[in-house]
């Protein structure tokens, strides 16, 4: 697999770096996972795997050749307030992203049986 960064952006602002990038995936048949990208694009911008996020993918139409576009952070902490769940999700190991589905799953449930409970409450008081 070999990975070229087409285009690199610094945004001061949301301190990041947004890219574009390109890779030619001959030897592995199919598109490669978005955890094997990242792997490539944090060691290609010498940077932690925990602060590049691959947001968009594309496999050309027969061809071994994908486009996509990946954001860099300057910190985790960064990362985790801009980036959308889905994306952080997507980014995510399978068992790691099936164990953090499982915990919003509950904290909804939780949510679910807070307003319940506060509406019974708000019967009570008003009847």
């Amino acid at each position: 697999m070999k990975i070229e960064i087409t285009s690199q952006n610094q945004n001061p602002l949301l301190k990041r770096r947004e890219l574009a990038f390109r890779i030619e995936h001959k030897e592995t048949e199919g598109t490669p996972p978005r955890i094997e990208m990242r792997k490539k694009l944090a060691s290609k911008l010498k940077t932690d795997i925990e602060l590049v996020y691959v947001r968009r993918i594309e496999t050309q139409t027969g061809t071994m050749i994908t486009i996509g576009e990946a954001t860099a952070y300057d910190s985790v902490e960064q990362a985790r307030l801009l980036e959308p769940k889905h994306i952080v999700v997507r980014n995510t190991p399978q068992k790691k992203a099936e164990e953090e589905k499982e915990e919003r799953k509950v904290e909804k449930e939780e949510e679910k049986k807070e307003k319940e409970e506060g509406k019974s409450e708000g019967e009570e008081t008003s009847g």
